[in-house]
């Protein structure tokens, strides 16, 4: 099978690559992504306070990092819950993105998001392919830790 390629396109203000977001990788109410505009979007991704922040809009950036806010409440706050649920740091995916480039960062997130097995696109909070099943975390409780 031939491996999936991440976009970088799919790189959301906040530093999420919406191609790993279960919301992209359902096949029911599929979010095309953060910058996408679909109204078939899940009310989750099309209300999203970072992705709608006014203060951005206006600023005609492309990354939170490079709003004068940064680093706001709202960006502080979903990175805490993703670190704690998902080992996962939007702070950290914008500060590689400002330090080595989108190209730099894409390459980065290819090699930790595409599958070993398949190829397939692994899911940031289910921890696992989402083509063939492989296992690339485990969750424990609110936490998860990388088995592979």
């Amino acid at each position: 099978m031939e491996s999936k390629k991440l976009l970088s396109k799919q790189v959301s203000p906040c530093g999420v690559n919406c191609m790993i977001c279960m919301a992209n990788l359902r096949t029911k109410n599929k979010c095309p992504g953060c910058r996408f505009d679909d109204s078939n979007k899940p009310k989750s991704c099309s209300e999203c306070l970072i992705k709608n922040c006014k203060t951005f809009k206006e600023s005609n950036k492309k990354y939170c990092y490079q709003c004068e806010m940064y680093p706001c409440k709202l960006i502080n706050h979903i990175d805490k819950r993703y670190k704690t649920n998902y080992a996962f740091s939007m702070i950290e995916n914008l500060q590689l993105i400002k330090d080595k480039g989108i190209r730099e960062f894409m390459k980065i997130e290819n090699e930790k998001w595409i599958c070993k097995k398949c190829g397939g696109i692994i899911s940031v909070h289910r921890g696992f392919c989402t083509d063939c099943g492989e296992v690339y975390y485990q969750h424990n409780g609110t936490n998860r830790k990388p088995i592979k």
